[in-house]
This record gives structure tokens, C-alpha cells and sequence, in this order.
């Protein structure tokens, strides 16, 4: 598996502690600037939302992602 920055896949998770579920997901693939400007973004939406969890990760595959953070998918919506 090739783990050079290039290689790197970014996603944005945003997780509605008040609802319990995770509201957003999106996938950017190897476009870390992209990603990086949907975070702030989605940062300034929700900057008043003290229930709102918004994180941007590197990882090699959404499956990765979904059990290092698997509190977001497990959570009362049952993911």
C-alpha cells in the first residue's frame, strides 16, 4: 500500500450530537486542498452549533475511516 501524502484520501464527516447521527459525509479522494475548503466551509455553517462535530480525515479508504471513527457510524441511527 503506498502511504505517501499523494496516496492520502480525505474525507468530511459532520456528526449532530443533538440527533445522534452522523448529517453529512463526503468523500474528496487525493484533493486535499479541496477538502480543506469544504471543512471551513462547513466550519462557518455551523460555528454556532455546539452540537455539531465537523472533521476532515486522512485515511487510505472510507472503510478505514468508518472504524477509527466508528462512534460517528454506530451512534442511535444504527450505522
Amino acid at each position: 500500500m503506498d502511504k505517501s501524502p499523494d496516496s492520502i484520501k480525505h474525507f468530511l464527516l459532520v456528526f449532530d450530537h443533538q440527533k445522534g447521527e452522523l448529517i453529512h459525509e463526503e468523500s474528496f479522494g487525493t484533493h486535499g486542498q479541496r477538502a480543506l475548503d469544504a471543512y471551513q466551509v462547513m466550519e462557518m455553517q455551523h460555528r454556532y452549533d455546539l452540537h455539531i462535530d465537523i472533521v476532515l480525515i486522512g485515511s487510505d479508504s472510507l472503510e478505514t475511516v468508518r472504524l477509527t471513527h466508528a462512534t460517528y457510524y454506530t451512534a442511535r441511527s444504527g450505522r
